[in-house]
């Protein structure tokens, strides 16, 4: 009974305390808004892409996504998110693959301007239903997004745990092969 009432309270302090994404407590966020996202690494033409040049991709739009946390417990929900989908940004970017196998060996590092970092493998983004769901969007409920998630952020909406892979403060995207 004591554990059952230990954990009614923590969970009950998760859902009072409101949606928490960022990896630390934030005093300050205009601290880590950032203006736009590079991507770099093993990539033939490296990006860097503000707003006005993720609004020129094919949009994408998110209805109700709830956040859920690593431990399954549901912090929130974001609402009417709007973005462009990860693959199509490396789809410019063009991931360098010299050997035919090289990509199966890539992951993607989402890395925020607060040092929270999230990965995905090629193999997700590229040849999975996780790739039609990972989304960097610029806008919620019709309006840019605060300095809370900075300009611009990412999600992947198809994991069962949406929390932890949600990038507030998006910085960089970095392509790297992982084995030779």
């Amino acid at each position: 009974m004591i554990q059952f009432t230990r954990r009614a309270l923590i969970l009950s302090a998760l859902v009072l305390s409101g949606p928490v994404f960022a990896a630390h407590p934030v005093d300050d966020a205009s601290q880590y808004v950032t203006q736009s996202i590079t991507i770099t690494g093993a990539v033939e033409h490296p990006l860097t892409l503000g707003v006005d040049d993720l609004r020129k991709f094919p949009p994408h739009k998110v209805g109700e996504l709830p956040m859920v946390c690593q431990s399954g417990a549901k912090l929130g929900q974001m609402e009417n998110l709007k973005g462009v989908l990860l693959r199509d940004i490396l789809e410019q970017a063009k991931v360098v693959s010299k050997d035919h196998n090289d990509v199966k060996k890539t992951i993607l590092i989402a890395a925020a301007s607060d040092g929270y970092q999230v990965v995905f493998s090629w193999s997700e983004v590229f040849n999975s239903p996780i790739g039609d769901g990972v989304l960097v969007f610029f806008e919620k409920d019709g309006v840019p997004l605060a300095d809370d998630e900075g300009r611009i952020a990412m999600v992947s909406t198809k994991d069962t745990r949406t929390g932890p892979r949600h990038v507030k403060w998006l910085k960089t995207i970095e392509v790297k092969k992982i084995a030779p």
